[in-house]
């Protein structure tokens, strides 16, 4: 029963994640962020959904720089999630802004 009552919470943790990654405030970021979660959401392990999470809870500007590479990612917000972000938005084509191709 435990199994299970902790798979209905990850499954409506990443629900509510994959709303938030569409409705950021921020075109670009909800387009990279919204499309990496309808790809990649289902497969991310608990603690790549609790990086998910951090990330949507920053700035939109600043996870957007982040992910073009215009800015350094600080350590705290450094990960996985966060490489496969970079990696994405090159071979998904979301080419937004004037950040360089990761």
């Amino acid at each position: 029963m435990t199994d299970l009552s902790t798979s209905l919470d990850l499954e409506t943790r990443r629900k509510r994640l994959r709303f938030r990654a569409w409705h950021r405030g921020f075109k670009e970021a909800d387009l990279i962020m919204g499309r990496f979660a309808d790809a990649h959401l289902e497969s991310l392990s608990v603690d790549e959904v609790a990086e998910f999470e951090r990330l949507l809870d920053a700035p939109d500007q600043d996870v957007y720089g982040w992910v073009i590479g215009r800015e350094p990612t600080p350590d705290k917000y450094q990960g996985p999630v966060m490489r496969a972000l970079q990696v994405f938005r090159v071979e998904d084509g979301a080419e937004f802004g004037d950040g360089p191709a990761i």
